[in-house]
């Protein structure tokens, strides 16, 4: 646990879940200036508050949920993690809050200097959320993408594409500068090779994250139906929302009747 001079480790934590709170609250609000993405740990218990007839919630009470969200789904990720990323996968999560207020409602995951996981949201995605349960959902599925290895097989699969560029350029006698572009083009092609699979992979293990950490899935998919529909384009980086919708609802159905038994 991370620890001040002069604090606790609950007192510091404490602490530092007020000033996220706050933090987030004022910078949606528009009231601070932007900086550095911030961890975001767990507020105090305060009841989930969700938009009207599924309306923008109040900058507080979006900053509220996603505080909550974290403290609830963040050790459940972790120990999903923990039972099945692969040997040696660093499973301490870092959720952090991107504050720049032109960036448009995302969430990522990556991997810092350290190798430490990091799940980051931007503010327009925190104001856009109506309910608790569509963050759940998001954390849940950009965790799956670590719990599952997908940076590294993406970089895997740019790499594999790489030298099938460097092969086509050698057969067609390319020169460098033309070498340099089938290697570019090969390494975007076997990155997103896989791109939909992992999508729905991260979906349905996304779902069960949720799902363990008391919110429901199918209900935090309903984001989906404010996102553009990409359709089923070929090489597309995300497959269409009618079939992660469908994805989440048979994880859901699954878990259900796990449970009645």
């Amino acid at each position: 646990m991370t620890t001040m001079a002069g604090y606790s480790g609950a007192g510091f934590m404490a602490l530092l879940r007020l000033g996220v709170l706050l933090s987030v609250s004022l910078v949606l609000a528009g009231c601070v200036t932007t900086g550095q993405p911030v961890p975001a740990p767990a507020p105090p218990p305060a009841p989930a508050a969700a938009g009207a007839d599924g309306g923008r919630l109040s900058p507080q009470d979006a900053a509220r949920n996603f505080v909550t969200v974290v403290e609830r789904v963040e050790p459940v990720a972790e120990r999903f993690c923990r039972q099945q990323a692969g040997p040696g996968q660093n499973c301490d999560l870092q959720i952090v809050v991107d504050r720049r207020r032109n960036l448009p409602p995302n969430a990522f995951q990556t991997i810092d200097e350290q190798g430490r996981p990091v799940v980051g949201f931007t503010l327009a995605l925190i104001a856009d959320a109506r309910n608790e349960d569509e963050i759940a959902f998001v954390l849940g599925h950009e965790a799956s993408h670590h719990i599952l290895g997908h940076i590294g097989r993406k970089q895997q699969g740019a790499e594999a594409g790489a030298v099938l560029g460097t092969m086509l350029g050698q057969a067609t006698g390319a020169d460098a500068a033309t070498m340099k572009q089938w290697q570019s083009f090969g390494a975007s092609i076997g990155a997103r090779r896989y791109s939909k699979e992992y999508e729905l992979e991260a979906d349905a293990l996304g779902a069960r994250i949720a799902w363990y950490a008391g919110y429901d899935p199918v209900r935090g998919a309903g984001f989906f139906s404010r996102l553009p529909d990409p359709g089923d384009q070929f090489l597309g980086s995300h497959p269409p929302n009618a079939q992660r919708l469908q994805q989440v609802g048979a994880v859901v159905a699954g878990l259900e009747r796990q449970a009645a038994y």
